[in-house]
């Protein structure tokens, strides 16, 4: 599953990608007296700058939209009610694009703005609208600087960390890189406090457990490890590769693109889901889980087949028709996601019922799947 990291060795990992998307977190953006930290900022502009010379088109990733408004509006921290988010996002975006831009510019590259929602992307026509502007900028060599638009977005409504923008813009684009850099060396092997060894390469992302999970603690980033762990898998089964690095690691980006042992790898699946289908079931959190019973989990992962109610024991969540729901098997394990048709109390109702019985109690209309195999995408 996992290997602790070694020392560099002549082999590389993978060959250099064409495409790369780039994801920087609010920790990494923050100086020590909360403003943007521009040495940070203009480093990695540079780096960028170097692998686009070298032939390869970048996708940037930014948080610290937030963070970069907190200081101008007088906030010590990240508040926690969504008007004031808006307006620190609304006051420091523009700061940030300001901040790349300019270091972009002594490197005469052009970057260009693009902030995204979920509806603009699970919609077919916005997503392929928002794969237009992608395409169109990387040909002209600029670099997309790519942000959640925290200024409207709702609790109800958001990506919840651009770990999993990022993982998911990957995806759209065919990237064949996401680099995910943090203040972390990595995925360690454990509490890194306590001395745990950072992962070289994690193989099997369902093989994880407990120890290699933890929370944002700067104050000023929303994601944490899970989070990142999340936008491996989405990267991983969008073909892939996946790397964890810390963002300030000389030379970090170079480094990684050029196939070096940094951080942790997270190498590709071999096979690669429809990006329209990954972006419906990813691009929101998991609201609920359906428990399966092991035919289920069988006819799921070996036969492509939709998930019947007759093959659900249970499920748990305040979920709605039309949210992402993870699929359990018996052992506890995630074997699958996808958009459940039903609300809760109607599954909950029908759990381990017949396609009969199930129009019987929820009507002629209820005759479909609790979730259809279009709108399902095996994890494990």
């Amino acid at each position: 599953m996992t290997s602790p990291a070694q020392e560099p060795v002549a082999a590389t990992r993978f060959p250099r990608p064409d495409r790369v998307v780039i994801k920087v977190g609010s920790s990494s953006l923050t100086a020590a007296d909360g403003g943007l930290d521009g040495g940070l900022i203009s480093t990695l502009c540079d780096q960028i700058a170097d692998i686009i010379e070298a032939g390869v088109q970048v996708v940037l990733v930014s948080s610290g939209a937030v963070a970069a408004g907190l200081r101008p509006l007088g906030l010590a921290a990240r508040p926690t009610d969504l008007g004031r988010q808006q307006a620190a996002a609304s006051v420091g975006q523009g700061a940030l694009i300001q901040a790349y831009t300019a270091a972009f510019d002594t490197r005469s590259l052009a970057c260009g703005q693009v902030l995204l929602t979920p509806d603009d992307v699970i919609d077919r026509q916005r997503y392929l609208n928002a794969r237009t502007t992608f395409t169109e900028l990387l040909a002209y060599g600029a670099v997309p600087v790519v942000n959640e638009n925290d200024t409207v977005v709702t609790d109800e409504l958001r990506f919840g960390d651009n770990d999993r923008l990022a993982a998911l813009v990957a995806s759209m684009l065919g990237a064949g890189l996401l680099l995910l850099l943090s203040d972390v060396d990595g995925l360690h092997d454990g509490s890194p406090s306590s001395g745990a060894p950072v992962l070289d390469r994690v193989d099997a992302l369902h093989d994880l457990d407990e120890r290699h999970y933890g929370a944002s603690t700067s104050g000023v980033g929303t994601g944490g490890m899970a989070s990142k762990l999340e936008a491996a898998r989405i990267a991983t089964f969008s073909a892939a590769n996946c790397v964890i690095a810390r963002a300030h690691r000389p030379d970090v980006v170079t480094q990684v693109l050029s196939g070096e042992q940094v951080g942790t790898w997270f190498p590709p699946a071999d096979k690669r889901p429809e990006s329209r289908r990954l972006w419906e079931v990813f691009a929101h959190r998991p609201t609920g889980r359906l428990h399966l019973d092991a035919g289920a989990v069988t006819a799921i992962r070996r036969g492509g087949a939709s998930l019947l109610a007759i093959g659900v024991t249970g499920c748990d969540g305040a979920f709605a028709r039309g949210d992402a729901v993870d699929l359990v098997g018996p052992d506890g394990v995630a074997v699958a996601r996808g958009v459940t048709a039903f609300d809760a109390d109607d599954v909950a109702a029908v759990v381990g019922r017949s396609s009969g019985a199930v129009r019987e109690a929820l009507g002629a209309a209820s005759a479909k799947p609790l979730v259809h195999r279009d709108h399902l995408v095996v994890t494990v």
